[in-house]
């Protein structure tokens, strides 16, 4: 059984009152996010309206949790750098050793991917394009962990996840009207 399932089965299980705290703990988990946890709601009968908010608030509250603790260690790694100071040797000066590790293999990868698009596109865009390629909580994290100010990230993240979110709702919700 997969991830999926398992939501789809806990919210049939559990009473009606509990069934958003599923979807929304549904929609905390990165590649189901607002948009899979929305359809999981719909299809286990939750009014779509209250499937699309409770996905909504647990997407966006995990992707906040993420943003913020990636701001944090940035903060903490640069002070940590600007706390270090050049070594004297021998009548010259060399810098300590940075200690970035190089990336390789497929982190890279998607690392490259991002710095493109952010390039490209800005906060904006990649905040808004970014769950066609990447889930929101990386895209929000490599956004922090790159500088960018917390507020504008949230704010970003917040139009994007409610965006997405909606629009699968209204597809979501539509079909299963339809079928009904």
């Amino acid at each position: 059984m997969n991830l999926i399932e398992t939501f789809q089965n806990l919210v049939a299980q559990v009473p009606d009152l509990v069934q958003p705290l599923i979807v929304a703990l549904a929609g905390a988990v990165p590649f189901v996010e607002g948009e899979g946890a929305a359809s999981i709601g719909i299809l286990g009968g939750i009014p779509p309206v209250v499937a699309a908010v409770a996905a909504m608030v647990g997407n966006f509250l995990c992707v906040a949790i993420l943003v913020l603790a990636s701001a944090g260690a940035r903060r903490a790694i640069v002070d940590r750098s600007r706390a270090k100071r050049p070594v004297t040797v021998g009548g010259g000066t060399s810098l300590e050793a940075d200690g970035v590790p190089v990336e390789t293999g497929r982190g890279s990868a998607r690392r490259e991917k991002f710095q493109r698009a952010f390039e490209r596109y800005g906060v904006p865009g990649v905040s808004l394009l970014g769950p066609l390629l990447l889930p929101t909580h990386f895209t929000a994290t490599m956004l922090a962990a790159s500088g960018i100010g917390k507020g504008r990230i949230l704010v970003w993240q917040a139009v994007a996840i409610i965006g997405w979110t909606t629009v699968i709702a209204v597809i979501v919700g539509s079909a299963v009207y339809a079928i009904r």
